[in-house]
């Protein structure tokens, strides 16, 4: 019995099939097949069904199932305990928001090459919501985003934060254009609004703080996309929440002006989250690594 005929069984029991088996594992169809051909001759026992349309398990098949995943498990943490951080493979699918993308996510690659050049790594970039349902159906392994999705059922870890300031084109809140002018949170509320949405993390923080603050904004257009709403707001179709540091430069060259706005926006915490069962050395390692590049204070960093 190899690893690889187990790393075959339990992939087809995880994914539905043998073709997204052979996907995940980087090989053939017909290579998967005859793995777990192997493996029923070996014990001289079905393991999946073949009269269904699905791959589905037989009883032995289920056995064999967590067995497999048992000593695969193992057989990881023996690797990433004993091996060298050069020589460990593995595969990470890290779950990042567009902020983190747009910021300081090449850094992040950059160290987790240095330290781990044979894993592979591959990024997704999607809303908070999405990120956080995708761990949970462990369509990824890790995922970066505002603690506002920190969830009970997946550990999390702080690993930074971001300022946000209200932002719009010069001349859209002219009231606010006087030297030392500060503008009430509730007067603000009267310009159009563009705010991110309930998908996205510092959406939700921030619309909950509105209403904490008994703050409804009647005119409101939702974006779920940064560069989108960054956009919009330097056209001036609005006032939004913006990140303070990383579009300084725009705010230097004039297209954007940052609103005085009286209480000031809190900070939005970011954290790293995975399954409990997933976790391990190269996890926790990939987090501390995220904990020492986290900066959300510049665009696209190298």
């Amino acid at each position: 019995m190899t690893f690889k005929q187990l790393e075959a069984l339990y992939w087809i029991a995880r994914l539905g099939g043998f073709a997204q088996a052979a996907n995940q594992l980087h090989t053939s169809q017909s290579a998967i097949s005859k793995r777990v051909h192997e493996l029923e001759q070996l014990f001289e026992t079905e393991l999946f069904d073949r009269s269904q349309r699905t791959a589905r398990l037989t009883e032995k098949g289920e056995e064999m199932f967590v067995l497999a995943r048992k000593l695969l498990e193992q057989r990881d943490a023996a690797i990433e305990q004993f091996g060298k951080p050069g020589v460990v493979e593995r595969r990470i699918r890290l779950g990042v928001t567009e902020l983190t993308a747009m910021t300081w996510l090449p850094r992040l690659v950059g160290l987790i090459q240095q330290h781990y050049p044979k894993v592979i790594l591959e990024p997704d970039v999607d809303d908070s919501l999405q990120l956080r349902d995708k761990l949970l159906a462990d369509e990824l392994d890790l995922v970066i985003v505002p603690e506002t999705f920190a969830d009970s059922r997946l550990p999390n870890k702080v690993i930074g934060q971001v300022r946000s300031a209200w932002m719009c084109k010069p001349g859209v809140v002219p009231a606010n254009s006087s030297a030392g002018a500060t503008m009430r949170l509730h007067e603000l509320a009267r310009h159009r609004m563009l705010v991110q949405g309930n998908n996205s993390g510092t959406g939700r923080a921030y619309d909950a703080w509105m209403k904490e603050q008994g703050v409804q904004p009647a005119n409101v257009i939702v974006v779920s996309n940064l560069v989108a709403l960054t956009g919009l707001t330097v056209s001036g179709l609005g006032v939004s929440y913006l990140p303070r540091e990383c579009l300084q430069p725009l705010v230097a060259a004039g297209m954007l002006a940052v609103i005085d706005v009286t209480p000031a926006l809190p900070v939005v915490r970011y954290v790293a989250m995975h399954k409990g069962e997933h976790r391990s050395a190269l996890t926790s390692s990939i987090v501390m690594l995220a904990q020492e590049c986290c900066d959300f204070a510049s665009m696209f960093q190298a």
